[in-house]
């Protein structure tokens, strides 16, 4: 056996499965050469369907599929004692190789007997290079200049930028310290001499630990740039959180102490700390910034508009000022407000980008709210209503004139949903691109489909199809006269290297990519290194959007309210009503939810968005004795992928003696 590919999965089904797709592209050519090759799949615990999707699709690849999340180095090593390839790759399940990619790999190892591993060029979804293909090994010095800003701000500096080894040329074959996990091509022989990966990295620094045990076998590491893949940054990946942060400089503390000196170890694990505490500050305030600063900004903006119209209406109504007393801004407002914020949060107004309807709605229900409470309230506290109105007048107008001029501006977190379809074509041959253009139909995108382009220069194949606007060759041409958001390619009918050549051609462009692997429901891309990967897939309105959680958790609080402050009237009517508070306490808490699924014991559950146990299932109505596991799976199907909060109600209703 000539190659082993390993690749370890956690919940990634989609880039999965685009990945596999290359692999075994890879391999074609492979053998067209007289090569052999293996794939291994370690799935570590998923509950994405990922196994079953691998079963059913690639039955070539060895499934190893784990009962928990063994880590990636203890997955890894799982294959390896299984693999038998005289080279073996570990290789990302978010990452498209080109076509050549092994072949290259192979034929470079196989003259470069020094060379105990190897990595490639590395480009993310927009076609930007990524600067960790090659680094350094992470001392003391070269840590504190990456953790610290420093390698960013000087990446062509040979002291600065040393982590990323920014001032080597990305197109020049180079021997470097560092590989990354992503895509790490090894001698099996050299492997045999350094052992396996160090299992005591469970995610983060693994790499870094056997490169630097290749290198102290007297063997090399080379960056190889004359093949090039895509790695998307996906799931497992997500750079910006507390947990990533802890867990890679952690990681790096296990690498310092396993090494460097004592001495070194201490110094660096000391500097690690801090590090960690420093960005973890960093994150911390970024996040409660991120997340206050838009409600904090609408906030200040109605109480401005409040400081103008007061005085102004107490002249017009009054002819005085100071008619109404200090309390009525200290107090009253900032009540309104808060009503109106909180209206607006659950109402999807925060959400990216904003859409100016649910905006509308959010103000007007918030302002509702506020009209029923003042009708509640003894007279004394009952201002003016006039007021009431005049203020949700200002806050619309206010805070979204505001935000009009900063989408103009072209601020990334007030981009505004004006309903603009993104406009697309779809790189492909007829078949296929009319198949992926349906898939596109059926998404929450729906995008513009302006056309198809054929894969062929000369048209071959669709000559006199009015749905064909051009060929691959023009494609720069299409893009920038169309004004493309996003260029779909079919994988089909046209090759990883070809796709990659395009997209790292069209860099600093405004036009984002997508793949369509053959016969997926899934079209896939990602806009940059520090986003994961997202893709276009069929949904209905599914419990798993973000603004279904949040209508669903406003009616678990609304309804535990009401059952609180209606006790009295309910609780004979209930079986073990005093076991009905706690789980109204529960629900109102958030550990439990009012309907959840109904459990299934069948061994094919379908993938599901994960709910809170509920205190009632959506088959709570039916008789246990109807419902087969495969009644249950399709009860649940149903539940989550069309999900309404009246659907809740209608089940509480139902079932309310159950409660």
């Amino acid at each position: 056996m000539d190659l082993s590919v390993i690749i370890v999965n956690y919940n990634v089904r989609h880039f999965l499965e685009q990945c596999l797709h290359a692999v075994q592209e890879a391999i074609g050519k492979l053998k067209e050469e007289g090569y052999d090759a293996e794939v291994f799949v370690v799935d570590n615990n998923s509950v994405d369907g990922s196994v079953r999707e691998v079963r059913q699709k690639f039955p070539d690849v060895r499934v190893i599929e784990n009962s928990e999340n063994a880590g990636f180095s203890k997955a890894n090593n799982q294959a390896l004692a299984l693999s038998s390839g005289r080279y073996v790759l570990l290789l990302n399940p978010d990452t498209v190789v080109e076509e050549d990619t092994f072949l290259l790999c192979i034929d470079f190892m196989d003259t470069h007997a020094d060379a105990g591993a190897l990595g490639v060029k590395m480009i993310d979804g927009k076609g930007a290079f990524l600067p960790e293909s090659k680094r350094s090994l992470p001392t003391p010095a070269v840590s504190f200049y990456k953790m610290f800003g420093l390698s960013s701000l000087f990446p062509k500096s040979r002291r600065f930028g040393k982590y990323n080894l920014g001032y080597l040329d990305n197109d020049s074959t180079h021997c470097v310290d560092v590989l990354a996990g992503a895509f790490m091509f090894l001698r099996k022989e050299t492997l045999e001499k350094t052992g396996y990966l160090d299992e005591t990295f469970f995610m983060y620094g693994e790499d870094i630990d056997l490169s630097y045990r290749i290198t102290l076998a007297g063997y090399r590491n080379y960056y190889f740039p004359h093949t090039t893949i895509i790695h998307y940054k996906g799931e497992s990946t997500k750079k910006g959180s507390l947990n990533y942060v802890k867990m890679f400089y952690q990681a790096m503390i296990i690498f310092a102490g396993k090494h460097f000196s004592s001495r070194k170890a201490k110094t660096f694990s000391i500097l690690i700390n801090m590090a960690i505490y420093f960005r973890a500050t960093l994150s911390l305030i970024k996040r409660f910034v991120s997340r206050i600063y838009r409600p904090l900004l609408d906030g200040i903006v109605i109480y401005l508009g409040y400081l103008f119209v007061l005085p102004f209406w107490e002249q017009v109504k009054f002819d005085t000022a100071d008619y109404y007393p200090p309390l009525f801004l200290r107090v009253v407002v900032p009540v309104y407000i808060l009503i109106w914020l909180i209206s607006l949060y659950y109402s999807g107004a925060y959400d990216k980008p904003m859409r100016p309807f649910s905006f509308l709605k959010g103000q007007l229900a918030g302002t509702v709210v506020i009209l029923v409470i003042y009708a509640m309230l003894p007279l004394e506290w009952r201002f003016s209503r006039a007021l009431i109105f005049l203020g949700s007048l200002w806050a619309i107008l206010g805070t979204l004139s505001i935000r009009l001029v900063l989408h103009l501006a072209g601020v990334a977190d007030f981009q505004m949903d004006l309903n603009r379809q993104k406009r697309m074509v779809i790189v492909g041959m007829e078949e296929e691109a009319h198949r992926v253009s349906s898939l596109l139909k059926e998404t929450q995108a729906r995008p513009e489909i302006l056309g198809f382009v054929s894969p062929s220069p000369d048209m071959q194949g669709v000559e006199g199809n009015p749905d064909y606007i051009g060929h691959i060759d023009q494609i720069d041409e299409i893009s920038a006269i169309m004004h493309l958001d996003e260029i779909v390619f079919c994988s089909k009918d046209l090759s990883s290297r070809r796709i990659i050549k395009i997209m790292t051609r069209l860099i600093g462009s405004q036009v984002d990519f997508k793949i369509a692997p053959p016969e997926s429901l899934s079209v896939i891309g990602s806009n940059s290194i520090n986003t994961s990967g997202d893709l276009y897939t069929i949904h209905f309105n599914s419990i798993g959007k973000e603004s279904n959680r949040r209508s669903k958790r406003l009616f678990d609080v609304v309804t535990s309210l009401l059952l609180l402050f209606t006790f009295p009237l309910w609780f004979l009517f209930v079986r073990g009503h005093f076991n009905s508070v706690g789980n109204t306490l529960w629900v109102l808490l958030g550990f439990r939810t009012w309907v959840g699924y109904l459990d299934s014991e069948h061994q094919e559950q379908p993938e599901l968005p994960r709910l809170k146990k509920g205190i009632l299932s959506t088959g709570s109505h039916y008789p246990p004795e109807t419902l087969s596991p495969e009644r249950v799976n399709e009860i649940n199907v149903v539940y989550s992928k069309d999900y309404r909060v009246f659907n809740d109600l209608l089940i509480i209703t139902r079932n309310f003696r159950k409660i």
